[in-house]
């Protein structure tokens, strides 16, 4: 290790007042003016905001994925509140740890009248008995329970500890979000890098910023390795570019070569070839965008479209397998993930196509926005309530089922637009079934 590298580390550790404190740790947030993001919930008109200002939280399970701040604000609420504030981790805590907490949340509420704040991170992780055992205090007011988790707390977290507190979901950090963090840390002399001098070039922040995927701490580590592992040249200066920052962040430039198709056009092209139909294309610019770093949510959400936008009725399953394919790279990751989205990718490429479907809801909309209809056919309102059929709801309407193949003849648009089509099924794969039942009955002279 050089020498300008030990001098940065010697310089952290005063900057932290321990040794080897990260980066990511120092900077994070003590206010809630310092967060970052999450407008949605702590915007200065939101609940969470006003509770949080006011000292008077309950019981909340934040949820999202890794580095969009749920630590961070439940560090924050730390430092507003005047309640003890315990934290535990469910990774490294059992049921005698919590036994601990909830003996001295007793004691203070009972000598002191103080409230006691249990922050429990990754709460996914506690069994069933250990969650169960949380359940009657948090009801009692005992603790209030502040809860983190990467996962889904409807599917991972005891419905009854669900059901007593208020759940937020934290979304990922936009670029813009994770640049404006990079240029704070680079600019602050307390707990970041204000002190040292770095030139760092606007391409490498954009990149660090972009295939970090949201995630703050990640950006954070990438350009602290950067600033450690970089000389000093001559003036003192520690540069970093492109090539230090793609390294440091482990990801590859390929997608920023400025001489080579940029970000966009490799996204447009998968989604043409996918439309297309054809996979060896499709395939391959997947490659090159899990190559280049990006986000497999992304590509998942951009599957998803293309299955419902350009195959359609044509072949429902299209739909199925790109949904399944996105809640699983979700789940699994990389690098099986890369699995996961070919197949996806090869089923929508390879499926037959229509845009029927897509061109019904554009047709659809244009009649709802263009067209007054005063009123829906009576026979089509809702019946299921006591004095519906003296208004005339209800009366008359045929229930397809009493008839033969499960059709009867019967208007169902209003009036005002009744001779209106707004769905044309194509001639392939499911939907030349879809049209042949539709021209034997809907249609049929």
């Amino acid at each position: 290790m050089g020498k300008d590298t030990m001098e940065l580390f010697e310089y952290m550790s005063k900057q932290a007042g321990k040794e080897d404190v990260p980066l990511a740790s120092r900077m994070r947030p003590e206010s809630l003016e310092e967060v970052v993001g999450q407008e949605h919930i702590i915007g200065k008109d939101k609940l969470l905001y006003r509770a949080i200002k006011a000292d008077k939280l309950s019981s909340v399970i934040f949820y999202g994925p890794p580095g969009t701040g749920k630590t961070t604000l439940a560090k924050v609420i730390a430092n507003t509140t005047s309640s003890s504030f315990v934290q535990l981790n469910a990774t490294t805590s059992g049921k005698k740890d919590m036994e601990e907490v909830i003996k001295n949340a007793k004691t203070l509420r009972g000598l002191y009248n103080k409230k006691t704040i249990l922050f429990i991170d990754e709460i996914h992780r506690f069994n069933k008995s250990q969650q169960d055992y949380l359940l009657p205090h948090v009801e009692d007011g005992t603790v209030v329970l502040i809860g983190a988790t990467t996962e889904n707390p409807y599917f991972e977290v005891n419905g009854a500890l669900i059901s007593r507190s208020i759940i937020f979901e934290l979304k990922s950090l936009t670029k813009d979000n994770i640049k404006d963090l990079l240029i704070r840390a680079l600019n602050d002399k307390n707990k970041g890098l204000g002190n040292v001098n770095v030139k760092i070039e606007e391409e490498a922040i954009e990149f660090i910023a972009d295939v970090s995927e949201g995630d703050a701490r990640v950006a954070l580590n990438a350009l602290e390795l950067g600033v450690l592992t970089t000389q000093k040249d001559e003036n003192e200066i520690i540069h970093i570019d492109l090539q230090v920052a793609s390294e440091c962040i482990q990801k590859r430039i390929l997608k920023y070569d400025k001489n080579g198709d940029n970000h966009y056009d490799v996204i447009s092209a998968f989604i043409k070839s996918m439309r297309g139909s054809d996979p060896d294309a499709a395939v391959y610019y997947l490659a090159r965008m899990l190559y280049a770093g990006e986000d497999i949510k992304f590509i998942a959400r951009r599957i998803m479209i293309c299955a419902a936008e350009d195959v359609g009725n044509a072949d429902p399953m299209a739909l199925c397998v790109a949904v399944n394919a996105a809640m699983a790279v979700e789940r699994i990751g990389m690098p099986e993930a890369q699995i996961i989205l070919s197949q996806a990718v090869t089923y929508v490429a390879g499926a037959p196509k229509s845009n029927s479907a897509t061109n019904a809801i554009f047709a659809a909309m244009d009649a709802v926005k263009n067209t007054r209809v005063e009123t829906i056919p009576l026979y089509l309102k809702d019946a299921h309530y006591s004095g519906a059929e003296k208004l005339g709801k209800g009366v008359g309407y045929k229930y397809a089922h009493d008839y033969e193949n499960h059709y009867v003849k019967q208007q169902y648009l209003p009036d005002e637009l009744k001779d209106e089509r707004f769905y044309y099924p194509g001639e392939l794969g499911h939907e030349k079934d879809i049209r042949e039942y539709l021209d034997n009955t809907k249609f049929k002279k």
